[in-house]
């Protein structure tokens, strides 16, 4: 516990947001729920909540680093050229103008 923490409960005051967020995202937070929806004994709708709040340093350590390997977020090559070259070659053996014919033609 911080000395600035410890200053806070000392003094009675309420804790300030940025130190809940400071502790929330060290710590880390879970919050799980379920929603059920039932006509007539008959289950029609179930939706499980899982929802972790932790900053990226605490959810590496727990094993959590999904954003790195997503090419949108990690800033990593997505494949785009890939399709871009096979949609090419497709429209080429098909005979319809490719999107490259289309530029140098306007």
């Amino acid at each position: 516990m911080s000395s600035r923490e410890l200053e806070s409960y000392r003094s009675g005051q309420p804790a300030q947001l940025a130190d809940v967020l400071e502790r929330v995202l060290d710590k880390g937070i879970v919050i799980a729920g379920d929603i059920q929806i039932n006509l007539l004994d008959i289950e029609l709708l179930t939706v499980k909540i899982r929802l972790l709040i932790a900053s990226a340093d605490k959810a590496r350590e727990m094993g959590i680093d999904w954003w790195e390997g997503d090419p949108f977020l990690s800033g990593k090559k997505n494949g785009t050229g890939e399709l871009e070259e096979r949609l090419r070659r497709l429209e080429d053996a098909a005979g319809l103008p490719t999107s490259k014919q289309e530029q140098s033609n306007s």
